[in-house]
This record gives C-alpha cells, structure tokens and sequence, in this order.
C-alpha cells in the first residue's frame, strides 16, 4: 500500500490525469456492462411488428396506451350496477368474480374487467404505480360511459388498484370489494414485529423475490432469470398451499394445463411488463399507507380466507382493524382462491348492492 501511494505521489500532473481518465473509462465500461446485463428485453407490444395480434376490445388512453377488456352481465345500458374488475397476479380480462348470470340478471349487474397494463393485450406502461392502476380504471369506465360513479372489484395482487381508487380518485367510486387482497410487509401502519414475523414466515425465495422488489426493482428481471438465485415460489406455482381446496385447483389446473395457458397469456409481452412490474408496484415504496387512508364516500368490503398461504390473515386482520370503516369478512376454512369458493360471487354482488 505504501508502495502505491509513492508511486502515485511520484506522478507528474499530466499522468495522474490519464490514469484517472483510464479509470474513469474503465468504471464507465463496466457500468454500461452491468446496466446491458440487468436491462430486461423489450416488450412485444401488441398490434406492433412481430407482437402477439390483438384480438379483443381496447380503448385509446390519453397518454396513447390500450386497454383491453371484456364485459358480462347485463347490458351497461340496461344496468342498475356497474363494475370494474382488476384482475390478480397471473391474471386476465377474462378474470371475474363467478358469480352466476341469474344473480347479475337479477340484479342488474354490468362488469368490465380489463387487462391490466403490460398483460395480456393491455399496453406496457413503464411508468406503471399504484396511482396509474386507479387511473387506469376511471379512464377506462370513462371510455366505456358508465357515469360520474361506478363499483371497483379488486382481486389479490389486483387489489392494489383499488386501494388506489379510494386514495386517488374517492369521489368516483360508488363502492368496493376486496378479495383476498395481497398486502405489502412494508407498509408503515403494520407493527414491526408483526410484519416481520408473517415477512419470515414465506419461503427462502419468496422473501428475496420481495426484498429485491422493494429495495433494488431496477435488477429484479435479472434477479428471477438466475437460476443459482433464490426467487419466488408464486411465480413458480409452487408455493405451499395450506388449504386442500386451494392445492386440489392448482394441482387440477397444472394438470390440464390451464395454468401454462394463463401464463403464456398474461406474458405474451413479456414477463417483465406483467408479473414482474406488478411485483415492484406492489411491494415497491408507496406513496401512502392504505391504513392512513380517510374514511372514503362509499362502503368498502374485504374477504379474507383464513387458511390463505399467499395473504397472511393476521395481517389482513390488522388492516382491517385500523380501519373501521371496512366492512371485513372472514371465512373459515377457506384458502387463497375465492373465486371458486360455491357460492361467494353472488354473496359478494349481494352484500356489495345491498
């Protein structure tokens, strides 16, 4: 080391000046190196020279985005209710709450769910967040023309839209469901220890998938395509499920092959663009904490399976205590997937217009 320094206090001006350009061009090369290994491809965009074609309906977004989408129930102009539906992590515009068309017939029931940005034939948005999700609704029921208020239903992860909803744009939305919604173990309204502990209790993998997706979201495509990296289990559908009927579905779907099908659907842009955006929006920084939101115009329901191996339920339970305003309901013996739970689409319609 002291040989370095007096071979460096030996230097004339102009050397030191070329070794540090030398070091500077070395550290730059080696940043444009390492900016080129983590930078995900590009997105196939829809529509675009040798994108996936687009099939369904889509509407024109002000900053020039699409969205695609697909409606059921009753025709809007026949409908007494109308609703959005933001699809889960994996998901689709062809996600719904299954509730059955007598139920939405009888009570006059128009739902929209939509691809969200980057799935399936929605545009990519780089600059996607929380506030963008909500935003991306109203711009959508706008298009649409279902009036100055309608009905938001989130589903798991989807449910980041609608906390967005109630934070961003309150005086549009006559109510909201919540099903099973994914929370974020960063939050600040969750008590440290309480946090950590259900944060502890996911897999190896998953924690880091989330660690990265919190702290250093710029490397995370690079991150999951390691494979001597730890990443997640959700992803890779092999979470364990402590619920048989969730495990019964997952094991049926692998089987059949649906859940390849979903993928290939939800990725077509890219996998980056869908899951992997949707892991930095969700367990990213926030710019609020849906347990500090006010008490919103509307009434606002969550359902929560307490045999659910991807939602902590003592976590779901504190949300759902610091807000008193949220009509919470539990179910026993129930896992993740509520959607196929008999019954509860049309519950979820019921209680929600009641």
């Amino acid at each position: 080391m002291a040989e370095r320094l007096l071979w460096a206090s030996t230097m004339s001006g102009g050397e030191k000046t070329r070794g540090m350009g030398a070091m500077g061009t070395l550290v730059g090369q080696l940043g444009e190196l390492l900016s080129r290994a983590v930078m995900p491809p590009p997105p196939r965009v829809c529509g675009a020279p040798g994108g996936p074609p687009v099939t369904a309906p889509r509407v024109r977004l002000s900053d020039g985005r699409h969205l695609a989408y697909e409606e059921s129930g009753v025709p809007k102009e026949a409908a007494r209710y109308k609703i959005v539906f933001s699809h889960g992590f994996t998901g689709s515009r062809l996600d719904s709450l299954r509730a059955s068309p007598e139920v939405a017939e009888e009570l006059g029931v128009y739902m929209v769910a939509f691809d969200r940005a980057g799935y399936g034939e929605s545009d990519p948005n780089p600059n996607r967040t929380v506030k963008s999700a909500a935003l991306d609704m109203a711009e959508l029921a706008d298009a649409l023309g279902l009036g100055d208020k309608f009905y938001v239903v989130g589903v798991s992860l989807g449910s980041h839209a609608v906390w967005g909803a109630l934070r961003y744009i309150p005086e549009r939305i006559a109510g909201a469901a919540m099903m099973a919604p994914v929370v974020n173990y960063w939050w600040p309204g969750f008590p440290a220890e309480d946090a950590a502990a259900a944060y502890g209790r996911q897999s190896y993998g998953d924690q880091w998938a989330l660690r990265v997706s919190h702290h250093a979201p710029a490397i995370l495509h690079w991150w999951m395509d390691q494979s001597w990296l730890p990443t997640s289990t959700v992803v890779d559908n092999t979470t364990f499920l402590p619920n048989k009927r969730d495990a019964d579905i997952r094991r049926t779907l692998t089987a059949d092959g649906t859940l390849q099908k979903k993928k290939e659907m939800a990725t077509q842009q890219g996998i980056n663009e869908s899951y992997y955006r949707d892991m930095t929006v969700m367990f990213g920084k926030w710019e609020f904490d849906p347990m500090a939101l006010p008490e919103p115009p509307c009434p606002v329901h969550i359902w929560q399976g307490d045999e659910d191996g991807l939602v902590p339920v003592a976590l779901q339970r504190h949300v759902a205590g610091k807000l008193g305003w949220v009509n919470y309901h539990e179910l026993p013996g129930t896992g993740h997937f509520l959607s196929a739970v008999p019954g509860l689409g049309d519950t979820v319609l019921r209680t929600l217009f009641g």
